[in-house]
């Protein structure tokens, strides 16, 4: 019960995860315009990874896509690339793990193979998670590193005013998805080891031949080594000795005679 628990809360956790990735690419306020001391407050400027924005005050907001691709830095396009690798992943590991829920039976599925689909999905969605994180801290440390670029210029003279531009909340979104994809990767990872099957272990118990029982012997008779020659020998000497019996008479020799 508590496997299935598990595996149904990593699956909802992941999806989570991938939703709020999936936003969080969309949405165009990954940097937004710092206002303070920016004397101009009528404009508010935004940027996201497909377009840039201008927001009026009248509420007027008109967007532009970025038309080209060769012109824009490249850490940015690693961003970019970073979101869509953890959004395929993630889309993927949600398919693999719809089929790898223990509640959900399909033909005559063995746990061991919804085990490794479980594992597969929790490995994608761990990915997906690293993705979206180190996407997201990419473009926030271009964004400090611009910032701070644009603080020292405007502190030089007045002529080098520079709009710049802070953390937004399509950043904030991408952390918390990021780290919801990796916490369900993890759960899911937890849950496969309930669905492996225990294999039957049954101790082998190895019987040894026991060795040939020695007998002994008092009287004229050697010890016997179970071999066929001495046994004729020592059966031809039992009826001999039965031969020169006291008595006279014919004697026969017992069965314990042939040992």
């Amino acid at each position: 019960m508590s496997t299935t628990i598990c595996q149904v809360m990593g699956f909802i956790v992941s999806s989570l995860g991938v939703a709020g990735c999936i936003v969080s690419t969309a949405m165009d306020m990954w940097s937004t315009q710092d206002l303070y001391d920016n004397p101009v407050t009528a404009v508010f400027q935004y940027q996201g990874l497909w377009r840039s924005c201008v927001r009026q005050s009248s509420g007027f907001t008109e967007c532009r896509p970025y038309f080209t691709i060769l012109g824009l830095p490249a850490m940015f396009q690693a961003v970019r690339a970073l979101m869509i690798v953890g959004i395929v992943l993630g889309i993927l590991g949600l398919l693999v793990c719809i089929f790898a829920l223990k509640c959900i039976r399909i033909g005559n599925m063995e746990d061991s193979a919804k085990a490794n689909m479980t594992l597969t999905s929790g490995i994608m969605f761990i990915i997906a998670g690293l993705c979206a994180i180190t996407g997201v801290s990419v473009f926030a440390n271009m964004l400090v590193t611009n910032f701070w670029m644009s603080t020292a210029n405007m502190y030089q003279g007045m002529q080098n005013i520079q709009n710049r531009y802070t953390f937004g909340s399509a950043l904030f979104v991408g952390w918390v998805a990021g780290g919801l994809a990796l916490v369900g990767g993890i759960m899911m990872c937890l849950a496969c080891r309930g669905l492996i099957p225990e294999e039957s272990r049954y101790k082998a118990v190895s019987y040894n031949a026991s060795g040939r029982n020695i007998s002994y012997r008092t009287g004229p008779y050697k010890v016997g080594s179970g071999y066929e020659p001495e046994t004729k020998t020592r059966k031809s000497a039992g009826y001999e000795e039965a031969a020169r019996s006291e008595d006279g008479r014919r004697s026969y020799p017992s069965k314990y005679d042939y040992v």
